[in-house]
């Protein structure tokens, strides 16, 4: 049997593009992505098909006339990353979106409320728009290692390079408490490699 490193397809690049949901009112939808804040792309004129892509994110969604025979409701816990779950859940409270209490993944099952220490992937939010398709915000602030190339950082959004540079300022001022409270003259070259680490699941520098 030919392995995958084999047949090349370990090199090949395939980028999620779009995910498609089962609505059973398009146009009530429409509204309610709009309501997102969610960007609206140019669908053809009267195919039925709308699509929406979140802010920062690399991969749209889209609904309408003959995508799917999916049972309307299906599609769920779509996960949608955040930098910050409580700013990001105070933005949708505000826009009357309905959203779920904080939570927070433990050995035992998930727990109300904020995870104590902050850790990435487990503090989550549940929403859901009309049709009962959920979205579970998950606030990530450090990949896993191995989950993103090494050699290849970026941010999605200006909001989310500004979260990075929040977290970097703060952990370089605890830097600077161990260095004595001297200035650090190189402060740019540690927020990058901070910054750098932390996206890519790299050792953290202290």
């Amino acid at each position: 049997m030919t392995t995958v490193k084999e047949a090349g397809l370990a090199t090949i690049d395939m980028k999620l593009e779009v995910i498609v949901i089962p609505v059973s009112d398009a146009a009530r939808a429409e509204q309610f992505y709009r309501k997102l804040g969610w960007r609206q792309d140019v669908t053809p004129p009267g195919s039925g098909v709308f699509q929406f892509t979140p802010h920062g994110s690399a991969c749209s969604v889209q609904f309408g006339k003959g995508l799917t025979s999916a049972a309307p409701g299906s599609a769920q816990r779509n996960y949608l990353i955040v930098s910050d779950i409580e700013a990001s859940r105070n933005s949708l409270v505000a826009a009357r979106i309905d959203v779920g209490e904080i939570f927070h993944i433990t050995p035992d099952g998930p727990v109300t409320g904020l995870d104590p220490e902050r850790s990435t992937y487990r503090s989550c939010a549940l929403f859901s728009d009309p049709d009962g398709n959920s979205w579970l915000l998950q606030e990530i602030t450090t990949r896993l290692p191995g989950r993103i190339d090494t050699g290849v950082t970026s941010f999605g959004s200006a909001s989310d390079l500004a979260s990075a540079m929040r977290r970097a300022e703060a952990a370089h001022g605890e830097h600077e408490k161990r260095m004595g409270g001297q200035r650090d003259a190189n402060w740019s070259d540690w927020y990058a490699e901070y910054m750098a680490a932390e996206q890519t699941g790299a050792e953290l520098p202290t």
